[in-house]
């Protein structure tokens, strides 16, 4: 197994930014949608913790459940993109974008019935911060929903996933990929991480070549 190099906490310049935004998550952020419907979604209030340019929840309201989204990032940068793409996709009465460090948190304990992420886990050091955070502001009763990169066994499998998922990309946006695997956690290192809720690590599993996904509830 290859060890964890850490990439920066924050997407805080422009460039990385729009090549984050110009990058087509498409195929992605359907299955996570589709998938967190398919754990339970049904509407409500929803946390999405870095949300980068908002393009998960502006797929998730576009499926027509009723519900507001608080989407929430550390980078200022991404939230002026995240803020024209909820413009042009006519949702401001549903998606509020919220500047904030997602290991320190202003908002309410058990404020949320949902918290979601795809993708903030590999771009802190500490991931326990955020994940304890989470499970703070997550009402009882209510789920967590997290998907993030699975860091490959060898530096053979991080070049292949490259090869393999960033056709058409430039330079930059191949090496943005190629340091998140290897910033991301396993799916075991997340298992024990969530066991500290009382959850069983079981509940994080590989849901594609490249990616974990843990499905919690916290207990009422």
């Amino acid at each position: 197994m290859i060890e964890r190099v850490l990439e920066p906490e924050v997407m805080e310049s422009v460039e990385e930014a729009r090549d984050y935004n110009n990058m087509d998550h498409s195929a992605v952020n359907i299955g996570f949608v589709d998938d967190l419907i398919a754990a339970g979604f049904q509407g409500g209030d929803v946390l999405d913790l870095g949300t980068g340019t908002a393009l998960i929840p502006i797929e998730l309201a576009k499926r027509g459940l009723e519900c507001r989204i608080m989407a929430a990032d550390a980078a200022i940068s991404m939230l002026d993109l995240a803020r024209l793409n909820v413009e042009i996709a006519s949702l401001m009465d549903v998606i509020q974008l919220s500047q904030c460090d997602a290991k320190d948190m202003a908002y309410s304990s058990e404020m949320f019935p949902w918290v979601i992420s795809n993708s903030i886990v590999h771009h802190i050091p500490d991931p326990m911060a955020v994940l304890r955070e989470a499970w703070r502001v997550t009402k009882r009763g209510g789920w967590l929903f997290f998907r993030d990169l699975a860091r490959p066994g060898s530096v053979l499998e991080v070049d292949r996933l490259v090869e393999l998922y960033t056709v058409g990309c430039n330079d930059h946006q191949r090496q943005l990929f190629r340091d998140s695997l290897f910033a991301a956690l396993t799916a075991q290192e997340m298992g024990q991480m969530v066991s500290e809720f009382g959850v069983k690590p079981e509940t994080v599993t590989m849901t594609s070549d490249r990616h974990w996904t843990w499905i919690g509830q916290k207990p009422e």
